[in-house]
């Protein structure tokens, strides 16, 4: 019954992790500091937007997966 709940859970946070990955804008910024441009307030402050919410919630699903690959992928649970 516990094996279950985990897989589940495991299902659960697979399928938030494409979501979340796939709402998050790409980095059309990576080759502009070479140009020199500057950095913005938006730039700055990422982490109190929309954005900088979804690369920490990115964050704390990928730890959960990998936590969740290891006790599906060990015998603790039979």
């Amino acid at each position: 019954m516990l094996k279950l709940s985990v897989t589940i859970l495991y299902i659960i946070v697979c399928i938030a992790m494409v979501v979340v990955v796939l709402m998050q804008e790409g980095k059309s910024g990576g080759l502009g500091a070479l140009s020199g441009s500057v950095d913005t307030y938006w730039d700055k402050n990422k982490g109190r937007s929309v954005e900088g919410t979804l690369i920490k919630l990115t964050r704390v699903l990928a730890v959960l997966l990998i936590g969740l690959s290891v006790v599906l992928g060990t015998n603790w649970l039979d």
